[in-house]
């Protein structure tokens, strides 16, 4: 209101003083080519401030028109990428939720739109993997190559999601052991540092049947925290029963005996590792250094994990072993975990009647002290010795 109001009184002030000029008109000459414009000073003036006002009072009415311009443009052109994200933070929802088919389809829809294009992929894979889509979440993983997937454009936490999903496929497609291998060697250096990756390495080495690299892993992921001892068990007994049959097979009985006793004392003493090596030698029957193995924790009272293991060994001469434990049997006539370490024993030797003694005052102990390790077993007892209706019998309580 103010700049047009300073302009009327700059036009009416023109106009006012234009007469007191008039005698003194002064003159303009303006010669392009052909074409003259002639004209008075006065005349010129007054042309030029109505042309001044005229173009403000445009401008201000066009930046207007201007601004309401932008705003539609602004929602026309970012509209896709509105729409985008929110599919994207649906998509979050619907995986959190665990509606992997709502959440494959919204992610892989939105990926090529959100900015956040490596995430979406990745839990589009991963969706697509817990719904047993291998050929979808492939998809998904070769799409992630067309953008450079990098540490710094991801994160180290991007790239182990995909080094995880890579190797969760490895029974369907061996390709993918190798494009794992591929991003973890050019990580490897993170190794040290992160658990995760570490824990990633020691799984492709076992799936890749690299047992003596795996083995050597194990050596740093014990000393990590983050790492669950239930998975550190896992990965010995695993690597070690590979390591000790690569180097039965590629070697002999005597080279297996020296690298068991070169092993620490505390690798020897974790039962995974010691029933990984027993395996072997069951496996093999190679009876004498399995029962030297075997009888000393025997002779102590033994836990029941390490009894619970012994049930699961293919072990064919048992008569030195059933002699210890009936002497505990001895002390204690009613010790469950005596009874059923005793029943397996006796039927892996083939002393039926034995072991369908010992299973019956198993069964008959107050509270139910067997499991369903000990039912098939002793079940298959009595299939041996023609007893077909009660075996029958024992495999229905089993169901």
């Amino acid at each position: 209101m103010k700049r047009l109001l300073v302009l009327l009184i700059l036009f009416f002030a023109a106009v006012a003083i234009s007469p007191m000029l008039i005698n003194e008109k002064g003159y303009i000459l303006i010669a392009m080519g052909d074409l003259t414009i002639e004209s008075t000073v006065i005349t010129a003036c007054i042309m030029l401030i109505i042309l001044f006002v005229a173009l403000l009072i445009l401008l201000k009415a066009f930046r207007g028109g201007l601004k309401l311009g932008l705003g539609t443009w602004d929602k026309l052109i970012f509209a896709n990428r509105r729409k985008a994200l929110r599919q994207f933070n649906q998509g979050i929802a619907a995986y959190a939720l665990e509606d992997y088919a709502q959440a494959e389809k919204l992610l892989a829809k939105c990926a090529d739109a959100t900015q956040f294009q490596q995430t979406a992929y990745l839990l589009a894979a991963s969706a697509a993997q817990k719904q047993a889509l291998t050929s979808n979440s492939n998809h998904y993983l070769l799409a992630l190559e067309d953008h450079g997937q990098t540490l710094k454009s991801v994160g180290l936490e991007g790239v182990l999601i995909k080094i995880k999903l890579l190797l969760a496929q490895d029974s369907y497609n061996k390709e993918n052991l190798a494009q794992a291998r591929i991003l973890i060697d050019e990580h490897h250096k993170h190794i040290g540092h992160d658990a995760r990756l570490l824990s990633l390495e020691i799984d492709l080495c076992l799936s890749e049947s690299r047992f003596e690299s795996a083995v050597d892993y194990l050596t740093s992921a014990r000393k990590q925290k983050e790492i669950a001892q239930s998975s550190i068990n896992n990965w010995e007994a695993r690597a070690y029963y590979g390591a000790f049959n690569n180097l039965l097979i590629q070697k002999d009985n005597n080279s297996l005996t020296l690298y068991w006793k070169k092993l620490a004392r505390k690798v020897k003493e974790s039962e995974a590792v010691l029933f990984a090596y027993c395996l072997v030698l069951a496996e093999q029957n190679i009876v004498e250094p399995l029962n030297k193995i075997l009888v000393k924790p025997l002779k102590k009272d033994a836990s029941s994990s390490f009894l619970h293991q012994l049930r699961t060994l293919p072990l064919k001469q048992t008569d030195e072993l059933i002699i210890i434990v009936q002497k505990h049997l001895h002390n204690d006539q009613q010790n469950p975990k005596w009874l059923s370490c005793l029943a397996h024993l006796a039927l892996k030797g083939g002393q039926w009647q034995m072991a369908e003694k010992a299973f019956h005052s198993l069964l008959n102990l107050e509270g139910e002290r067997y499991d369903q390790l000990d039912l098939t077993a002793f079940a298959k007892t009595l299939e041996q010795q023609g007893e077909y209706q009660n075996a029958n019998q024992l495999l229905h309580r089993i169901v």
